[in-house]
């Protein structure tokens, strides 16, 4: 009997080990995979981008945005969602726009041209905002200050350096009396750059006349009235003209007018000449502003960034389509970008 009894106890004994052995394994197998599955599956940031209209340079930027958030650790499909959108040229589609991403839970959103970036503002306190190319972030509202950003929104700001792209004008094209001015008045921006070079025409003796253009399709009538009273046309970084630049272009091209233009990309789209920055590197500093704020930084803490490198852009075809010739110390600078 006391044989059996042994028996029994060394298989129940047998048994509760085995038991026991099992349960853990088991448990250490669903404790790697919950593991496994929270790194695969965690939390994507979520990054908007919405950019007014498309045109080449505001395709630049939002490329440039995207190709650096890449390089910066955010790849769309990955880590990230990146959702880049275009407001058609109508302002009056961002607040719907700005409602998907607010209600999607959106960490950050880039504002790409000031009239969108005016309508993010009214979302600055549900969801940080970035903007890019802004020339006038004062002016339009988006902060009292570019030091010290008070509204929950900072970026990058291209302001166009009027005076300097008159001057290049003068003296590449000397016999110049008086400027066309082609841009929306419905844009602000556009209207504060037009002042300026108002103001600086005045002060120098320039003449000027003026064309508004409400949409791209309205280029072709006024910028063939525009030429017949001009020597030389005038676009700041309108959105609507660059829409059309090939239009305007072409007008400027057969009335063998120069046009200059706010940017660089305008001038590869078939302006003359312009002075500026190069928009691929607003691209990538609006990208290096959205790391910081991703990473936590205050919006407050990080200033508006004005860029002062600028280049001189002059495309050659166009050049000698108006039969004005480049002199070799502007063709051969490092600091000239030449399109063809």
């Amino acid at each position: 009997m006391k044989k059996v009894l042994c028996l029994v106890l060394a298989l129940l004994t047998c048994l509760v080990v085995f038991a026991g052995c099992s349960g853990g394994s088991s448990s250490a197998g669903s404790s790697s995979d919950t593991s496994s599955n929270n790194q695969s599956t965690g939390d994507k940031v979520k990054i908007g981008i919405i950019k007014v209209v498309e045109h080449t340079s505001l395709n630049t930027i939002e490329e440039s945005i995207i190709k650096q958030l890449n390089k910066l650790g955010y790849v769309d499909g990955e880590n990230a969602e990146i959702k880049a959108l275009s407001a058609q040229n109508d302002p009056s589609n961002v607040p719907a726009m700005m409602d998907s991403f607010v209600a999607d839970n959106t960490d950050i959103v880039i504002a790409i041209t000031t009239p969108v970036a005016s309508v993010a503002l009214n979302y600055a306190d549900q969801v940080p905002v970035l903007f890019s190319a802004v020339s006038n972030p004062v002016e339009a509202g988006l902060t009292t200050t570019l030091e010290k950003p008070d509204k929950n929104v900072t970026g990058t700001c291209d302001a166009v350096p009027v005076e300097k792209i008159f001057d290049m004008a003068l003296e590449l094209t000397p016999d110049i009396k008086t400027v066309g001015l082609i841009y929306n008045s419905a844009e602000d921006s556009s209207v504060a750059n037009i002042e300026n070079a108002k103001k600086y025409c005045d002060k120098i003796g320039l003449k000027y006349v003026e064309a508004n253009v409400e949409n791209s399709s309205a280029i072709q009538q006024a910028a063939e009235s525009l030429v017949t009273k001009c020597d030389a046309v005038f676009s700041p970084t309108d959105n609507t003209v660059a829409e059309g630049m090939a239009v305007l272009s072409q007008v400027c091209a057969d009335a063998k007018i120069p046009c200059y233009v706010g940017a660089d990309s305008m001038v590869k789209d078939g302006g003359f000449a312009t002075i500026g920055i190069k928009y691929e590197d607003l691209g990538i500093e609006t990208a290096n502003m959205a790391k910081k704020v991703l990473d936590g930084t205050k919006i407050s803490d990080i200033p508006v960034l004005v860029f002062d490198d600028l280049s001189t852009y002059v495309n050659t075809t166009i050049a000698e389509k108006i039969g004005v010739e480049l002199p070799e110390s502007l063709l051969n600078n490092e600091k000239t970008v030449v399109f063809e």
